[in-house]
């Protein structure tokens, strides 16, 4: 099958979250099972692209609220991603620092609309126009969510209507909701059709892509279950749709997230000798944040935001007392500047097992998920989590909320073979108690070292996760 997955994000060119990181890694799998898969995204002023040689491969114009725009689609000449990868030049559009936020003030881009509307619409110009379409077009998340209306609603793509079309919901927060008459701005349609785009009064980018998909999927189970009682005002829709819709859980990409060859760590381990490697990478990380080594080290990694769940963090370190706390806190992360502020006030009333570092950070991510005990994740929200699967890779226990995703993926240590440590309240009180189970396992030297081991056995691969994609678009082909 020749599939297009058309997405904001897919790393490691452009990554903002777990986006990224399932785009690019989910056509490589997929290309493995024989297919021919590829990947659209826009061109972004990032240091990966700008680094790459790239050949343009179509050069169109495209109509616009009631004008014009001129584009390019560049290949990446990059033969180890283990697909193709396309981007879009548009001119004034994401030729800037930042995917989806100014980096100097922190505020979305004002023009978000504009830039992902004609995004769209360009990678729908260079489709009907090659030579060979794909057989399935997979769009990821608002972003790319009005491709399914305009490639059976509006004339210009009249011809591209009995392709099968896929949306996936990585994140139901965030819709692309727009005022009703900018419909406008999108290629001429049967103005009949004008419901496809709305909800509640307004034009709803994913919620036009519930409607008009072939299927929907969300990246797990247990969130899929979770948007039928709360998506943001969606969940109506969702219930009246659900007989095309499915929960899919995501997995890793083994090769990238691999202790055992990671050039990120200070010293690479494998299930063999996960002890002495893991002990070499925490002496590292305590060394460069000024903790005790001989104490359990607990890290956040992720986007400082609400969502997350870091302000539960900021809280919970607020919370512990006393002159000594026999723990150690990480946090690395950007995001929220109130959340900044708080954790950069927590670095200095409670050094010594505080500390954090503010920014994005692969390198660091990947020393972090080695070298520490546990990984905290008390998300209010997580469509799937990744963050938790590459934390077992490394042999690092996940302390997290029971909901979406983690819920699917980590069974607590109370039940036969539980490897985690789960909460399901979202107080203070319940992340402490999880945090006290935790330190009591990490004093059972034996038992932890078994969970450890457990955990490093785990398969989240993609190898296993793609073939549910591929059964799907089977279904449809």
């Amino acid at each position: 099958m020749r599939i297009l997955h058309i997405s904001a994000e897919c790393y490691p060119a452009a990554k903002a979250g777990g986006l990224g990181d399932v785009v690019g890694a989910l056509p490589k799998y997929l290309n493995r099972r024989g297919h021919e898969t590829s990947v659209i995204i826009p061109k972004y002023k990032t240091g990966w692209i700008g680094a790459q040689q790239a050949t343009p491969v179509f050069e169109g114009k495209a109509p616009y609220n009631l004008d014009s725009f001129e584009f390019t689609v560049e290949q990446v000449e990059n033969p180890q991603l283990g697909y193709p990868l396309y981007l879009v030049d548009i001119p004034g559009k994401f030729d800037r620092e930042g995917i989806y936020f100014d980096p100097w003030s922190g505020q979305p881009f004002w023009d978000e609309m504009d830039r992902f509307f004609c995004f769209q619409i360009a990678v729908l110009e260079w489709v009907i126009q090659s030579d060979e379409p794909p057989g399935i077009v997979h769009s990821h998340d608002h972003h790319a969510s009005l491709v399914p209306f305009m490639m059976t609603r509006c004339y210009r793509y009249d011809k591209l209507a009995a392709i099968p079309t896929v949306v996936t919901i990585h994140n139901g927060e965030y819709q692309g909701r727009y005022d009703r008459y900018h419909y406008t701005r999108l290629p001429a349609f049967d103005l009949d059709e004008i419901g496809l785009l709305d909800w509640d009064g307004n034009l709803n980018a994913l919620a036009s892509g519930i409607k008009c998909a072939w299927r929907v999927t969300t990246v797990s189970k247990g969130y899929l279950n979770e948007l039928m009682d709360f998506c943001h005002g969606l969940e109506q829709l969702l219930k009246m749709e659900q007989k095309k819709t499915s929960g899919l859980l995501n997995g890793i990409d083994m090769e990238v997230w691999n202790p055992e060859t990671d050039p990120f760590l200070q010293k690479n381990y494998s299930l063999r000798n996960r002890v002495t490697g893991k002990k070499i990478n925490k002496e590292f990380l305590c060394g460069e944040f000024g903790f005790n080594e001989k104490l359990p080290l607990f890290s956040f990694i992720g986007r400082l935001a609400r969502e997350k769940g870091a302000d539960l963090v900021a809280d919970l370190i607020a919370s512990l007392t006393g002159d000594e706390p026999q723990l150690n806190i990480l946090v690395l992360g950007t995001g929220d500047p109130d959340l900044h502020r708080r954790f950069n006030e927590l670095s200095g009333k409670h050094a010594g097992y505080f500390n954090s570092r503010l920014e994005y950070n692969e390198k660091l991510a990947h020393r972090i998920y080695a070298g520490s005990d546990f990984l905290i994740m008390p998300s209010r929200i997580e469509p799937c989590g990744l963050n938790q699967m590459y934390a077992m890779r490394y042999g690092t226990v996940p302390v997290a909320r029971s909901t979406g995703g983690l819920a699917d993926t980590i069974i607590d240590i109370s039940d036969t073979d539980g490897y985690g440590v789960l909460f399901r309240e979202f107080t203070v009180s319940a992340a402490g108690e999880s945090v006290r189970r935790s330190m009591e396992l990490y004093n059972q030297r034996s038992k932890f070292s078994g969970i450890i081991k457990k955990v490093m056995k785990l398969d989240f691969s993609w190898e296993k996760a793609s073939l549910q994609y591929e059964n799907l678009y089977k279904q449809l082909t």
